[in-house]
């Protein structure tokens, strides 16, 4: 099965602009959830737009070694779309920029129950943390999903489709041994850089070898 991991990043937050390329101890905040994505073997790209706002991340990727493509701003999902037709993916992971502590068993877990299923996520409920969110799409299903979506929301948050219309898609949800969607490893202020930085410094091994417990 031929399957690549997305990351989705931007410059343009709104409630912290720039906030991918924001330096945490020394580097890129991208560049910890590239870094620990790393550790799958899958091919990875970064999905951005065109906009001159995101020359930025294009530049990170040249300067970091990444491959980067370009698509349209609003329409994220058409990034997703024409990235899964041109390397004829069977399926993609989906990360979002903002989660420099991702953790890659995570990803392991979603490819392991993901088998014949459309989606595998564990966002259906959330248990996990904010930015340890992980979905596996199968590619051909969001082809066909991707013609139907109408709502601007659904072009914007790539996967929304398949949640509103739970009851079309085979979707497969897994679950923390406990629920830990109380803390929040997601970077959307500039008080949760402060606190995953001051994670960073409390770290007294490689970041990339630890996990979320």
């Amino acid at each position: 099965m031929k399957i690549a991991v997305i990351v989705q990043a931007r410059m343009t937050s709104q409630r912290l602009p720039g906030k991918v390329l924001m330096p945490l101890v020394g580097q890129p905040m991208l560049a910890y959830t590239l870094q620990r994505l790393g550790q799958l073997d899958l091919p990875m790209i970064v999905a951005t737009s065109k906009q001159p706002s995101d020359d930025a991340i294009a530049a990170f990727c040249v300067e970091y070694h990444y491959e980067c493509f370009r698509g349209d701003e609003r329409d994220v999902a058409s990034r997703f779309r024409t990235i899964a037709k041109r390397r004829r993916l069977d399926a993609f992971v989906r990360i979002c920029g903002d989660s420099p502590l991702i953790d890659p068993a995570l990803v392991r877990q979603a490819l392991q129950i993901f088998a014949d299923a459309d989606l595998a996520t564990n966002v259906l409920p959330r248990s996990f943390p904010a930015g340890q969110s992980v979905e596996v799409v199968d590619a051909a299903t969001f082809l066909t999903a991707y013609a139907k979506m109408e709502e601007p929301d659904d072009f914007e948050h790539v996967t929304r489709y398949f949640y509103r219309h739970v009851a079309d898609y085979r979707i497969r949800n897994f679950e923390a041994p406990r629920d830990l969607s109380a803390h929040r490893f997601a970077v959307d202020t500039a008080d949760d850089a402060r606190r995953i930085e001051a994670l960073l410094l409390a770290m007294t091994r490689p970041q990339s070898t630890y996990g979320l417990e």
